[in-house]
């Protein structure tokens, strides 16, 4: 049996160290690489091409449902487990929306996670028991109504929403994105007119109700 290398990406340094921890001692399953933001998250994958990504959802610049829509979209090979301290339904849509294989809350043991990690990496899509119960008939439902405001927005606008919510300048994003000031402007207003909202405090508090980015 090959081994599943693994990737974990989240901004808590002991979050990481204690999910290493529990993947160390499960044979067969080896940690390769530690992001601390959904950036660096893409950069590893690039590089290491893991089976998998243990992604959580709030981190910095970028968060791990945009990361996660990226890795689906650029390595498709590699899959996404999605880690929250949320059993909200809104953030397991997204998460699958965004292409995640499965998605385990945060107090989960190390039985758990190996059933998780085992199951992706078959090709299968895993949901912890805390939210399986309600999610799936819930997406479905979903997935046959009309488009949400959220879905109107490119990748690109999506990233610049995260990166005004946290506090960036334009000048700050455009260096970040390597973009002009000019080229952010335009995003920002395009998306203030597709989520037909006006200022930028508007802005934040739809990224935070959305869980763009999360107060902590």
């Amino acid at each position: 049996m090959s081994t599943i290398q693994l990737v974990i990406a989240d901004n808590h340094t002991l979050v990481r160290a204690g999910f290493r921890s529990l993947v160390e001692e499960l044979d067969g399953i080896e940690v390769v690489g530690e992001a601390e933001n959904g950036r660096d998250a893409l950069q590893l994958v690039e590089t290491l091409k893991p089976q998998i990504v243990l992604m959580d959802i709030a981190m910095p610049e970028m968060n791990g449902l945009e990361a996660t829509a990226r890795i689906s979209r650029e390595f498709p090979q590699v899959k996404v487990l999605i880690l929250s301290m949320h059993a909200n339904e809104e953030y397991v849509y997204q998460a699958l929306r965004s292409g995640a294989s499965g998605y385990l809350l945060k107090d989960s043991g190390a039985e758990e996670l190996e059933l998780a990690l085992r199951a992706i990496a078959r090709g299968e899509t895993y949901l912890c028991p805390a939210v399986s119960k309600y999610v799936v008939s819930d997406y479905v439902r979903r997935l046959n109504q009309d488009q949400t405001p959220l879905d109107q927005i490119t990748p690109r606008q999506r990233e610049i929403l995260q990166l005004i919510a946290e506090g960036k300048s334009t000048k700050e994003i455009a260096e970040l994105l390597y973009i002009s000031t000019k080229t952010v402007e335009t995003h920002r207003t395009q998306l203030m007119d597709r989520l037909d909202i006006h200022d930028i405090a508007g802005l934040v508090r739809y990224a935070i109700r959305i869980g763009l980015v999360v107060l902590e």
